[in-house]
């Protein structure tokens, strides 16, 4: 998945864009609230962490913004303010979570996999086509009930973009875009080396080649 970071402190954006690397999110960092608008206008994110306190344009100005134009994108606020009148602002605003600064990334993934999870119409954590099951918070996953497999990060990044929208065909550049950040380098053959590297350690029939269109799992296997 595809995460835009909007944060101006150098330490504090640094620290997160890791963490999120680490939990194999492909994550891309703005630090003012313009360019923040200017990067959703072209580009499809599947979560924003959206800081208030930005130079410029403000982050609930960001916020207001961002709903003004329909954009249903998932946004968590992070930040340190705590006084009830910005968390009902930031939250009535059409945030779908609120972080106070400091926090343990533990604790703002798992806030995220929420937000997810509701913003998919999901109560259930984990991503299944009640064929192949999917554990965002283990990264392990399950083929007709058998053994967990454990899978890499990229693995994991891949076959989560597909099982977000079961059926549905997503091409080598839509998958491109939720693995890869800004900056990466995105070998020519990468998406089928995955794709290869899944089909052998879970089967060949978990994901489905679409001839000229793309991949896809099936939906309600």
């Amino acid at each position: 998945m595809r995460i835009l970071l909007v944060e101006d402190d150098a330490m504090i954006g640094e620290a997160i864009q890791g963490a999120l690397k680490d939990a194999t999110y492909a994550t891309d960092w703005v630090k003012n609230g313009q360019t923040a608008l200017t990067t959703l206008d072209c580009q499809h994110y599947d979560l924003v962490l959206l800081d208030l306190g930005l130079p410029g344009k403000d982050g609930l100005e960001v916020l207001t913004s961002i709903r003004a134009k329909d954009n249903p994108v998932p946004l968590l606020i992070i930040t340190a303010r705590d006084g009830l009148d910005d968390r009902l602002r930031g939250l009535d605003g059409g945030a779908d979570d609120y972080v106070l600064k400091p926090f343990e990334m533990a604790e703002l993934l798992a806030r995220m996999r929420a937000v997810l999870r509701r913003k998919g119409g999901s109560a259930i954590p984990v991503l299944s086509n009640g064929f192949v099951s999917l554990d965002p918070a283990t990264r392990e996953v399950v083929v007709n009930s058998s053994s967990p497999v454990q899978l890499s990060n990229r693995e994991f990044s891949l076959l989560q973009a597909l099982l977000v929208r079961p059926g549905a065909i997503l091409s080598r550049s839509d998958l491109e875009d939720r693995i890869y950040g800004w900056g990466e380098e995105v070998e020519s053959n990468a998406v089928e080396f995955l794709i290869h590297a899944l089909r052998r350690k879970l089967g060949s029939e978990v994901i489905k080649n679409v001839r000229g269109a793309g991949w896809m799992v099936s939906k309600n296997a």
